[in-house]
Parts: structure tokens; sequence; C-alpha cells
């Protein structure tokens, strides 16, 4: 009874300071930036090449985040088209679109015969909704499921090595700003000579007055030794 009823605590203990020691690498893990493989072992390409994609649902359930990066294992018979445009990903065309809205991510050619595999590694930089689709063949390969939307959170932030560099320049003459310090006039500043009278005035007041606070104390110490002899 007695090894029953001390071994529970020291099971709480234990079981306590085991959850203590694995709390900072839980924490360490939550929130940390990620890599998303796109459609995992299927890659990205259209259902015209793999029958059994459908990016959406991969997408889906995801928590997405600035700083996390979209791994896209494809080749160069299709491209990535990243869009905050609504308006160009439900077209499945980038041709109009504005350059701060719409990003390439290939710079090879469609038409060419030999077809290499490439990744291409999408950083997420906005926060809000993202979108993506292949924009090769006039859109036929976006329109044959290449396609999928997501939301992205702010999450940690984004990291300074994804910032764009003009973000983060100083302000012009920055610098300049605050280097000299203000100068304070004095409210007297043109008569100099009556400050310094005045400072002379008022240690004159106050030798004078420690001098008669001296002479009372005297007499009253005087008065005391009087009292004392009798």
């Amino acid at each position: 009874m007695q090894q029953t009823r001390y071994g529970r605590p020291c099971l709480r203990v234990l079981s306590f300071s085991c959850l203590l020691l694995l709390l900072p690498s839980f924490l360490g893990s939550v929130g940390a930036y990620k890599n998303y493989t796109v459609g995992d072992s299927l890659g990205w390409y259209d259902a015209t090449v793999k029958s059994n994609v459908n990016y959406q649902k991969w997408a889906d359930g995801k928590n997405f985040s600035l700083g996390d990066f979209l791994i896209f294992n494809t080749d160069s018979n299709h491209s990535v088209v990243q869009t905050y445009n609504i308006t160009t990903y439900k077209l499945c065309d980038y041709d109009n679109s504005v350059d701060n809205d719409t990003v390439l991510w290939s710079s090879t050619n469609p038409s060419n015969t030999l077809t290499q595999a490439v990744t291409w590694a999408v950083p997420l930089r906005k926060e809000g909704p993202t979108f993506f689709f292949s924009g090769y063949y006039d859109g036929e390969q976006c329109q044959n499921g290449q396609h999928f939307k997501i939301a992205v959170s702010h999450g940690k932030g984004l990291p300074d090595s994804l910032k764009d560099p003009s973000d983060q320049a100083p302000a012009p003459n920055a610098a300049d700003y605050g280097s000299t310090p203000d100068t304070v006039v004095p409210f007297d500043f043109n008569n100099p000579h009556d400050q310094d009278t005045d400072v002379k005035k008022d240690s004159g007041s106050i030798s004078l007055h420690v001098k008669n606070l001296d002479m009372k104390l005297n007499g009253i110490l005087l008065s005391l030794g009087i009292l004392c002899m009798f």
C-alpha cells in the first residue's frame, strides 16, 4: 500500500518532467516556415499527362503562411504562373496581367521538342488569396486541371531574406535627421552679465543668512552652558 501511495506522485512528477523536456522542441516546430511539394509524388502536370491530378484537393486543408515555399516538380513543357489577380486566374491567361500582380516562373520554350525536368521553388510573399496555374498553350493546361488557389496567412511574418530591398531602404536623408542637436538659447542670452550678477547676489544673501544662523546657535549654546553651571 505504501509503495502504491508514494509511487503515483513520483510517476506524475516524472511525466511532468518529460513534458517540460518535450515542450521546447514542440514550440520550436509550431509556426516554422515550411516547404510544400505541390501534388506530392504526382508533381505539377495537367490531366493529359497525369489523369488523376486534383491540385485544389491537395491544397485544401493545408495552412500556408508568409515565408513558406511551394515546390513545383514538373518539366520544361509546363509553366508555373503565380498571380493575385482572380481575373487572370479564371481566364487561365497571363498575357494581359500586370507586373506587380503576376509572376511567370519559367524561362523555357514549350515548343522545344527536348523536354527536361525542372523544379521551381516559389515563395509566398504576400498575405491573402494567391492563385497558381500553368499558362502554356493558351491556357489549355490550366483548363485541364493544372490550377489551384490558396489563402496565405501572416504566420511568423515574411523573413528579411524574402523582403523587397526597397521596402527596407532608409528614407532619403534619414541619416541627416537628428545629427545636429537643437541649440537651446537662454531667455536672457542678450544680457549674460545680469545673469551673473543675480548669481552673485543670491550667493551673498545665502552667506549672510548662514552667518546670522551661526550667531544665534552660539547664543543658545552659551545660555545652556550658564544654566549647567547652576
